[in-house]
């Protein structure tokens, strides 16, 4: 009943090189994987145990009566987890470990400036190619903020998307002693992209997202976002998504296979056994989940799936990037999703 959103995927990986151990996996504007320099993803994301969440209170990204609604399920969500994982029960403990990038009342990454604090991009405008992309992130005071609390090893992930969510990257660039940020981008083909940001500015005390848009100039031919499909190939791995994008969240589970062989030594990468971005359509209201459980606690398995409590901030089509680590090297699978509209809101219209 679902379509591959990414045949090909497999047969048209092909590496890029990026000079900057920080370099993590992309897909092209044709949905191409653009893997740069795996071999420098091993660094710190090696270890065994995740680093804690300094922000426990944003397990949930959205409050409110969905969001109340959603922590209701969570008990309900582990125990499918397990039946996912093949843990019998094992998340039940720990299924409030999902954690949703909080993004205080509403999506993240729509705002350029959120509490006080603004994405200032050095330049907006950029030719195809190699661009040595440079930004800072703004305090309340106006000056560039240099302390942050670390989010699953980073004080910064940076997500550049394609508007037409057909391009993708995750990416940790280097924080200059003023404050400045840099990396290494590789953006081959004109069109407009959207920049974000996940921090935890020190002095804020909590994680916030913060977005601006990018232009790569020339002549631009804009696609339609890839077809719903449940299913997705990269670099010969197998990759299936159960469960559904609700405003009052569900469980979803992404399966690894590789050449038709479940996947159970995925390895961590940043803290965890897989990291999801979900973009919507149009807008792209941004979600960051990581998933149930941890690497090293005993009980989370290393495969072959992984599973996140999701929410969603309303109906709509949406884009879903997992990143993953297997064999050494750092993989990203993507898959387009529907939201309906919810039950409660539909029954009063």
């Amino acid at each position: 009943m679902t379509t591959n959103a990414h045949t090909g995927h497999a047969t048209t990986a092909r590496p890029t090189p990026q000079p900057t151990s920080n370099a993590a996996p992309g897909f092209d504007v044709g949905g191409r994987a653009t893997h740069r320099n795996h071999g420098d993803h091993i660094e710190a994301e090696q270890a065994t145990a995740a680093v804690e969440h300094p922000h426990a209170d944003h397990h949930t990204a959205y409050v409110g009566p969905e969001a109340r609604r959603a922590a209701e399920r969570v008990g309900h969500h582990a125990t499918h987890a397990a039946e996912h994982t093949g843990n019998d029960g094992g998340h039940a403990g720990h299924a409030a470990d999902a954690v949703q990038v909080g993004h205080g009342a509403g999506p993240g990454g729509l705002l350029i400036t959120q509490d006080g604090y603004t994405l200032d991009l050095e330049t907006t405008i950029a030719e195809p190619g190699g661009i040595d992309f440079r930004f800072r992130i703004l305090g309340p005071d106006g000056a560039a903020v240099t302390e942050f609390d670390p989010i699953h090893d980073r004080e910064l992930h940076l997500i550049v998307a394609r508007r037409e969510l057909t391009g993708f990257w995750h990416v940790h660039p280097r924080r200059e002693a003023d404050g400045t940020w840099a990396i290494p981008l590789e953006l081959p083909e004109a069109g407009a992209y959207r920049v974000f940001t996940d921090i935890a500015p020190r002095a804020l005390g909590r994680t916030i997202t913060l977005g601006a848009d990018l232009a790569i100039a020339g002549h631009y031919a804009p696609q339609p976002v890839p077809a719903v499909g449940r299913t997705a190939e990269v670099d010969g791995y197998e990759l299936t998504v159960d469960g559904e994008l609700r405003t009052d969240g569900d469980l979803l589970t992404l399966t690894v296979r590789k050449d038709g062989a479940s996947v159970t030594d995925l390895q961590p990468y940043l803290a965890a056994f897989g990291h999801l971005v979900i973009l919507r359509a149009g807008d792209l209201a941004y979600v960051h989940v990581h998933p149930n459980g941890e690497p090293g606690d005993g009980i989370t398995p290393a495969g072959p799936g992984i599973s996140f409590h999701t929410t969603v901030p309303g109906p709509g089509t949406y884009r879903l990037f997992l990143d993953f680590r297997h064999n050494d090297a750092v993989r990203t699978a993507a898959f387009t999703l529907t939201a309906p509209q919810s039950a409660e809101r539909t029954q009063h219209r």
